[in-house]
This record gives C-alpha cells, structure tokens and sequence, in this order.
C-alpha cells in the first residue's frame, strides 16, 4: 500500500526541483551536529515554519530509521493509528515504513493500531518527511498518529516506544511534529510558549502536558512532544536545547494574530 500525499502543492511544493531547492535553502547545515533521541519540529506551510525546521534538521545527524509522531487535527481513526502502508509518497520520491519497527512497536504498545483513515488527510507527519528525505535520503520511517490527551496514554506509548527502540537495536530518531500557540499576539504567545519550551527544556513530560492545559497553551502537538520525552527519557536522555522559536510574523510582518514555532533537540 502507497500512502498518497495529502498536502503537497499546499503546505509545500509539489514540483520536484523547486522542493530540492526550497530544501536545500531552508536546510542551514551546523558545523557541529547533535546525535539526539528525540526532537521537536513544526509542521506548518514552509513558507512560515521551514526556517525553524531547516534550523533543526540542518543542526542533527538523521539516522536511518525515524519515528514520527504527529497529532491528529482531524479527529478521525484509531487514538494511536500506525500507518498501514508500506511506503509514502512525496514529490522527492517514496520513503518505506520500517516494518521491522513498526511490528516492535505494536508488539510493546497496546495503545497502538494500524489505521489509514487517520493519516488520509493529516499534514503533521507529511510534512516532516520532505525534510528527512532531504538530509537522509535511505530514511525509513514509523508514522503514529495521535488522538488522546490523558498523559498516562502517554507514559504507556512513550515506554512502549522505548521498549521497541530497543529492542531493534539501532538508532531511531523520534520526531514530535508539533506547532507551538496559535493565533495569540506574538508577545502573549512567546509568553505562553516560553513555559512549555522550559519544561521540554527540563525534559519533564507531565509538567509540559500540564503547563499547556493550565495555561491554555494551544500546542497542537503537545501529546506528540510529551510521548518523545516519555521516550527519550526511557533511553537515557539528560539533556534537551532550543535550536530555534520563530512566528508567522516573522514572514509577514503583522505580529496581531501569530503562529508559534519551536525547534528543540533531546539527547
């Protein structure tokens, strides 16, 4: 099964050679590159988040084989749906699911089923892989799509990922595809999102759940980013940093009603 592109010629372009391009600017190689457990990248319209996520991806070393986890803006399918297909299509050509990780992670993560219906028209996790593609051309990828919100949900998928990391016994990189507040004035959402980059910055996955529904942070992916930690935590992260925050006003100049953007590695 081929899984279709959803997005392209949307949240980016569907023409082969401008993509390569629109990488190739957007990717800022560092000098320095960090082997980390997990990460956080944005998943909007390139036009507004590739900047960060270019920041990201030019700052790590892929590994053959990444997990990624987005949310579930459309509220359809299974609470924690694995893609069914056996490859996924982009305009830079197809990628294979890992589906040697994929059964491990069925295997250690009751939560999780395969279902296609979520990831029919879902942007979070379609967006990462141009990128990933890009850096790591030979990538394989295990995409989950989330649906709950409770952090013991969270806490059991994050071990059983982590249990399945393991146990496949080669590096993974677990990508959380998440946005940071939406639609806020850019100071009152660098102020909100300042709380919640503390506590990936502390690496503390109930305290990040918390802060956004205390605070009323609208994270769309904050599920996605605490099962990272819950993860990276499980195989021995110490230590997280910010690569880079940005907002759509960044792009357009008007700051009134924003979309955040954060990019921050976990090793």
């Amino acid at each position: 099964m081929l899984r279709q592109p959803a997005v392209a010629g949307q949240f980016y372009t569907d023409n082969p050679q401008q993509l390569h391009a629109e990488l190739a600017r957007l990717v800022t190689s560092a000098e320095e590159k960090e082997r980390p457990l997990g990460v956080i990248a944005p998943h909007a319209g390139y036009m507004y988040s590739g900047a960060v996520a270019g920041a990201l991806y030019g700052a790590i070393e892929v590994p053959a084989t990444v997990i990624i986890l987005g949310p579930n803006h459309h509220g359809i399918g299974r609470r924690a749906a694995l893609s069914p297909a056996d490859q996924w299509q982009t305009p830079l050509g197809v990628v294979p699911v890992n589906q040697t990780l994929s059964t491990l992670v069925r295997r250690h993560a009751l939560l999780v089923e395969e279902d296609s219906t979520a990831h029919l028209y879902e942007h979070s996790l379609e967006v990462q892989v141009p990128f990933l593609q890009h850096v790591r051309p030979d990538v394989s990828i295990v995409p989950l799509c989330l649906g709950f919100g409770d952090f013991e949900s969270c806490r059991t998928l994050g071990d059983g990922i982590a249990a399945a990391v393991r146990e496949y016994g080669e590096e993974v990189l677990i990508v959380a595809s998440s946005d940071m507040t939406h639609y806020e004035p850019a100071t009152a959402a660098r102020r909100k999102d300042e709380l919640a980059i503390a506590a990936v910055l502390a690496i503390d996955p109930p305290g990040l759940l918390h802060v956004c529904h205390q605070e009323g942070i609208t994270m769309c992916g904050v599920v996605p980013a605490t099962v990272m930690l819950v993860a990276a935590l499980s195989l021995g992260a110490t230590r997280a940093r910010l690569v880079r925050y940005a907002t759509s006003g960044d792009v357009t100049g008007d700051n009134r009603q924003v979309v955040a953007y954060a990019a921050l590695t976990v090793t």
